[in-house]
């Protein structure tokens, strides 16, 4: 790709101007109008093209700094060639660079991203900056006409814009997020079609996303080859407004679940869950089940179908009837239309056990996520994680400050093989075996 580029007294007049400037500087920028300008990025931190490094991009808008932060990429062959070029395409968008080479891809290689944090921030105060309207439209995401097609991962939107007869595939972000499975945004593809120059009137091979009221947020500039010999530099185009679309259609995201945890008190298990939008959505359905396979509804609770704004729910199940062993929860989020997803499983441990046996790993073999369920007394403790492979190496570990009942590791990356997870709550060390499968 390439880029285009009463008569008050004077003590009362202080405290109503005082008042007044307290409530604008408290309130989001509204800037969905002009739009926001990237232009000539610096780097302030970090090594240039690093995960980490962070550059700035002075004036975005009045009063406005925006921050560009790499926060990873897929694999180490994936490089940043520019952070924003600056000599094609639009000026004011924000259009990375990306490099990718690999001579022998196969399975998860052939597949490449690098991911971007964007951040406001007070020009005056560097305080957090939340944008309450604002649009990003990513550009000509296309091919090359031979093996290679493009893609973006836009998250935290509330809605998106294509045409009717779209070139593009869209489909679902979900991921683990302390071990639940959240809808956080949405992917588009574009076809191997290589279309000319970043023309803003191909509004086929274009994606337009709405925010509201945010100050940091996070994109993915990635691609997908055909080819084991891959060896391509892509350029992405994210310009901050909006555009006129011939047959535009607008679809938001039902929900968007910012939290899930379960958490064993006593006789009951306390779940709790929060979102961050709901839009056109019709009620959540607690379900339930003793052998993480077949589900019964334990409690419906129905939403006010649209909000905007930070929501909490809980649920109180009693167990005094129910066995020994583990109790599986999941939620069933249900839209106005009869369509609905599940949230990930949350596993209670109805058992104490000893230090030796206080962790139980889910599904064993696994593919990607490894689900661990520690002993209710461990739970909101600090805990230590690592997974070990067969030479002893510690090849993943993290803390946990407050850990609930139910952990989950990302094993995706691993080798096929026998590890050994470790748990420590700092008194107490259990283990527990796992098959890492194909």
């Amino acid at each position: 790709m390439s880029k285009f580029y009463l008569k008050l007294t004077k003590k009362d007049y202080w405290l109503i101007t005082l008042m007044a400037v307290t409530v604008l500087l408290s309130l989001p920028v509204a800037l969905q109008a002009q739009g926001l300008e990237f232009r000539n990025g610096k780097r302030i931190s970090g090594n240039d093209g690093d995960d980490g490094a962070i550059y700035k991009f002075a004036g975005v808008a009045k009063d406005v700094d925006g921050y560009i932060k790499i926060n990873g990429r897929s694999h180490s062959g994936v490089k940043l060639t520019n952070i924003d070029l600056d000599n094609t395409g639009w000026d004011k968008a924000f259009q990375p660079q990306i490099e990718y080479k690999n001579k022998s891809a196969n399975g998860g290689e052939k597949d490449w991203w690098m991911e971007f944090e964007i951040s406001f921030l007070s020009a005056k105060n560097n305080t957090p900056v939340a944008i309450s309207s604002m649009d990003l439209t990513a550009i000509d995401i296309d091919g090359d006409d031979k093996h290679i097609n493009e893609w973006v991962s836009l998250y935290s939107l509330d809605s998106y814009t294509t045409e009717r007869r779209t070139s593009l595939s869209v489909s679902d972000l979900l991921e683990n997020i302390l071990s639940v499975l959240t809808l956080t945004g949405k992917k588009f593809s574009g076809p191997v079609t290589q279309y000319d120059n970043i023309d803003t009137t191909a509004t086929k091979v274009m994606a337009t996303a709405k925010y509201t009221n945010k100050s940091k947020f996070k994109i993915r500039a990635g691609g997908h080859s055909t080819d084991n010999d891959i060896a391509t530099e892509r350029q992405y185009s994210f310009w901050f407004k909006s555009f006129n679309y011939a047959a535009p259609v607008q679809s938001s995201l039902p929900v968007l679940l910012n939290s899930f945890t379960a958490k064993k008190n006593g006789s009951r298990v306390v779940l709790n869950w929060s979102t961050d939008m709901e839009k056109d959505f019709s009620h959540f359905v607690v379900q339930k089940s003793g052998d993480g396979k077949d589900y019964t509804d334990a409690s419906v609770l129905f939403t006010d179908g649209n909000s905007s704004i930070h929501r909490e729910y809980s649920f109180k199940d009693d167990l005094k009837n129910t066995g020994s062993g583990l109790v599986f929860y999941r939620l069933k989020m249900v839209d106005l239309d009869g369509n609905y997803k599940l949230s990930d499983v949350r596993i209670i441990k109805l058992t104490e056990d000893n230090a030796a046996q206080s962790i139980t790993v889910y599904p064993n073999p696994v593919v990607s996520d490894l689900r661990i369920t520690l002993a209710g007394s461990w739970q909101d403790k600090a805990v230590h994680i690592q997974v070990l492979n067969a030479n002893g190496t510690s090849v993943v570990q993290f803390d946990r400050p407050g850990a609930g009942q139910t952990e989950s590791i990302n094993v995706n990356n691993l080798k096929p093989g026998l590890y050994v997870v470790s748990v420590s709550n700092g008194t107490e060390l259990a283990l527990q075996r796992f098959i890492k499968a194909k």
